[in-house]
């Protein structure tokens, strides 16, 4: 009877596709092969990562599928052979830990070069010794191409990767590229001698047809904004070659991670390769890059970041990308600043991301968070739709299916934990004189270690059905306490600052979408999508008023998109409310809208009389107007204390002004 062979894994790894240390993949194959032939080891598989560093086991596909066999017991190996020890790995603390999972499946490693084996006494301290080297070695390595960089540049020759763009790489040289030189050549011409800075630039660049061209490093078809901050700041381009203007640092309280930090001391010398602007422009550009920074920090010291509620929310109605909050600062003759104004902008309309989108309108902020505001209030405003909503708080959720898959799981661990003690007992029940003791004893642990991997295999299954049933009670957790500020939507709104409003709208709103042009009746506001179950089907919002029809559509996610969002119809669109267990069919007519009958909010007027007037009115002076109307005043932000309190008048002007509003919004 043949002896049983001991099956192995072989391992091999080179940093580079050159050969380290005088062998290359194929040459360290040959050794340990011949190694196994010797001593009659049977080759289970090869596992070979070409061209991967050894500073850490993470990004080595091969070697983490070799673990993973291991860990089945795939092949039931009894040893993992290398090359080297450096091969393995040389982070001492990767190199250990791999070896002590390995050693709990009965796996070992065998460094044929090094003679070492770790099954051996001596074994794992040679490694432990081994690694640590290998470590010091891979630092110094480091430290030896940074000099070698640093020296490099000295010379005043290149040594970065791809050539920056105006420039090509020819024998390891920057060789100027005539093509793109164009382009560089008059941002540093628009930078110094006009006032665009890098947005103006950007779209000079496009409108006279200086198009970027296409490289292997570059994904954004257009010159955007953060490149060309990029290429005013570079000085390769004045002719110099510097090095360490970014340097890479080790992550504080990690073993591999490292970073890239900006250095204000850097290396700076002449380059061999040809200039594309003189020293003279490159330094009247930075002077002018330093100046705009400084007015940035004058500008922006010690004001709050301005909080804008839709930011991202909102959507262009052009590219369908994000629209975010920007502010506008307008001056008047005599050089004062106007009143800081707000407005929602679409992300791509500067190209400052590479993308380009001709929608360039600026949407009142105000205006639209009041809008929007303004639908979600007359939306629950409505006693069945407020029922309905107060139905959905402490809801059951079903979850059954979860509850079933865990018990299954729960089943199947006691059953293994039992199989698992009965190896054990089997093992401790080997009688050590049998002939056989060996084998049995090895069939018995093969068995342990497949017993264990089930068990790991169960018990994280286990953890992922647990962790989706909570995730599913927490989203249930979440979503009462947004239908239960929806009930109270009116008073807890007002009270809420603009970082709770922002929160409280991220958690509601999934998008919303408005019009290209304003309509004539001043509405922007087209759809609101909600997150929550709200609504199942898409169903339009009558926000009518006297002279004309104002419609807002309003559908939760996943249901079909708007049909005819632009409908001037009398006859509200019915809809249907999903509550999951209960569906109420309702018209819109059933709400009492009355109340919201041709009203504008006071926000909304303040805005059109400084459009139309340039006057700035209070909340005061419309409550005055309207009470003199005979109007309903609403909720007046800053009520006398008494009725005999003294209070400022509305003048003459004013009023005029705000009865204007007041018959542009169809309120007389």
């Amino acid at each position: 009877m043949s002896k049983e062979k001991i099956k192995v894994y072989l391992y091999t790894r080179v940093s580079t596709t050159m050969q380290i240390d005088g062998y290359s993949l194929d040459a360290q194959k040959t050794k340990m092969k011949a190694f196994c032939d010797y001593n009659e080891y049977e080759i289970a598989s090869e596992y070979e990562d070409a061209g991967k560093s050894g500073k850490s086991i993470e990004g080595r596909t091969a070697f983490n599928q070799m673990m993973d066999d291991i860990k089945s017991g795939k092949d039931e190996v009894s040893y993992v052979l290398v090359f080297k020890l450096s091969r393995f790995g040389r982070n001492a603390a990767d190199v250990l830990a791999t070896l002590q999972v390995m050693q709990d499946f009965g796996v070992n490693l065998i460094c044929v070069e090094d003679g070492i084996d770790s099954s051996k006494d001596a074994g794992k301290l040679m490694i432990s010794v081994l690694s640590a080297v290998a470590e010091i070695e891979r630092e110094n390595i480091r430290v030896q191409t940074m000099e070698g960089r640093m020296q490099k540049a000295r010379e005043g020759k290149w040594n970065g990767g791809f050539a920056p763009y105006g420039y090509a790489l020819i024998d390891g040289k920057l060789v100027v590229n005539e093509e793109e030189a164009v382009a560089i050549r008059t941002i540093f011409d628009q930078y110094v001698n006009t006032d665009l800075g890098a947005n103006g630039i950007a779209k000079y660049l496009e409108n006279h047809g200086i198009h970027k061209i296409a490289r292997q490093n570059g994904k954004n078809p257009l010159f955007d904004a953060a490149l060309i901050r990029r290429i005013i700041q570079n000085p390769v381009y004045s002719g110099k070659i510097s090095y360490g203007r970014r340097r890479t640092e080790k992550v504080h309280g990690t073993r591999n991670e490292y970073r890239q930090v900006k250095k204000d001391d850097y290396l700076l010398v002449d380059g061999l390769h040809e200039a594309l602007v003189s020293e003279e422009v490159w330094e009247q550009a930075q002077v002018k890059v330093a100046a705009q920074a400084k007015k940035y920090e004058k500008v922006n010291r010690d004001k709050k970041e301005k909080i804008h509620l839709l930011s991202g929310i909102l959507k262009c109605p052009v590219c369908g990308a994000g629209m975010y909050g920007n502010k506008a600062i307008k001056k008047r003759k005599d050089g004062s600043n106007y009143k800081d104004f707000y407005y929602y902008g679409c992300k791509h309309r500067n190209m400052t991301r590479g993308h380009k989108c001709d929608y360039k309108k600026q949407v009142h902020e105000e205006m639209l968070d009041a809008s929007v505001a303004e639908v979600i209030s007359k939306l629950v405003s409505n006693p069945k739709f407020s029922d309905l909503i107060r139905s959905k708080i402490n809801m059951e959720v079903d979850t059954s299916a979860l509850d079933q898959e865990i018990a299954n799981y729960e089943k199947q661990l006691r059953q293994l934990y039992h199989n698992k003690d009965m190896i054990l007992s089997d093992i401790d029940s080997l009688d050590y004189e049998d002939k056989h003791y060996q084998r049995r004893k090895k069939d018995l642990e093969n068995r342990l270690y497949k017993t264990y991997d089930k068990i790991e295999e169960a018990e994280e299954l286990l953890i992922s059905a647990k962790t989706k049933k909570r995730a599913l009670l927490a989203d249930k957790i979440t979503g009462d306490n947004i239908y239960k500020a929806l009930i109270f939507f009116d008073k807890l709104y007002a009270q809420m600052n603009e970082a709770e409003k922002r929160e409280f709208l991220s958690q509601l709103v999934d998008n919303v979408q408005i019009y290209e042009e304003r309509k004539e009746n001043g509405q922007w506001l087209k759809s609101i999508e909600f997150k929550l179950p709200i609504i199942e089907k898409e169903f339009t919002l009558s926000l009518d008023n006297d002279t004309q029809n104002e419609t807002v559509v309003l559908l939760s996610k996943g249901t079909k998109g708007p049909v005819d969002l632009c409908s001037a119809q009398t006859e509200v669109e019915r809809r249907m409310v999903d509550s999951r267990k209960v569906k109420v069919d309702f018209s819109l007519e059933d709400m009492d809208l009355s109340e919201f009958k041709g009203k504008a909010i006071y926000e909304q007027i303040k805005t059109y009389v400084l459009e139309q007037t340039g006057l700035k009115v209070s909340s005061l002076y419309i409550a005055q107007i309207k009470k003199k109307c005979g109007l309903d005043v609403g909720e007046n932000f800053n009520p006398a204390k008494s009725e005999n309190a003294r209070q400022p008048q509305c003048t003459p002007e004013k009023e005029d002004a705000i009865m204007q509003a007041f018959r542009h919004f169809g309120i007389i």
